[in-house]
């Protein structure tokens, strides 16, 4: 009886290619058995993408839907120990400044000394809005620190920086003559921001009609 030779077989050719080892999922079941190991891999990725491009965003210049809006409507009482509250009434006929702050928010107290130098130039009136603040802790640190306020509205459950958009405390708005947020800034004042972001816009705003 006749046998056939064994073929020779070189890496080229077909019968070299490797072949599935048994018991290997194949085609479709195959792919998704794998993607379970390769989908997480893929998230882990993709977040770690998406936060170090989060890290090169200046969180500061997160764009409001109110700029170029009136105020929100409100009415509040004043500060424990102040005589004057705050309403969106008080904010029209001239450029104002209104700070969002709160005697537990650590950058309020890096910022606290620029809030004082801007309300001894006179340049505007600046306003403060005390966010979600006991009033007795309000009170204490405005007399401790200096009230650099023309008017300090009581924000105690915070509904009114709501409306206003606040993301957090410390933030900035400055609001043109006729109740108009025209500004906003995340985040603690510096002076560099004070030289040459607001005090120009205040001046500009200042001499428009």
């Amino acid at each position: 009886m006749s046998t056939t030779p064994p073929t020779e077989t070189t890496a080229g050719s077909p019968s070299a290619r490797p072949t599935a080892e048994p018991g290997a999922p194949r085609g479709l079941a195959g792919l998704l058995r794998r993607g379970g190991y390769v989908l997480p891999v893929i998230v882990f990725i993709g977040i770690g993408i998406a936060f170090a491009v989060g890290l090169t965003l200046r969180p500061d210049i997160i764009p409001s839907a109110l700029i170029g809006k009136p105020v929100p409507e409100f009415d509040l009482p004043p500060v424990r120990g102040r005589q004057l509250g705050l309403s969106s009434a008080d904010l029209k006929g001239e450029v104002s400044v209104v700070n969002v702050f709160a005697s537990w928010c650590v950058e309020c107290r890096r910022e606290h000394p620029i809030l004082m130098a801007l309300s001894d130039s006179k340049v505007a009136p600046v306003h403060g809005l005390n966010y979600k603040d006991q009033p007795a802790d309000a009170q204490e640190w405005l007399d401790r620190m200096g009230d650099p306020y023309t008017r300090t509205g009581a924000d105690l459950q915070g509904r009114v920086g709501i409306e206003w958009g606040v993301y957090g405390v410390p933030e900035t708005f400055i609001v043109d003559r006729r109740g108009r947020i025209a500004y906003k800034h995340i985040g603690a004042i510096t002076p560099r921001l004070l030289r040459e972001e607001i005090v120009p816009l205040i001046e500009r705003l200042k001499k428009n009609p």
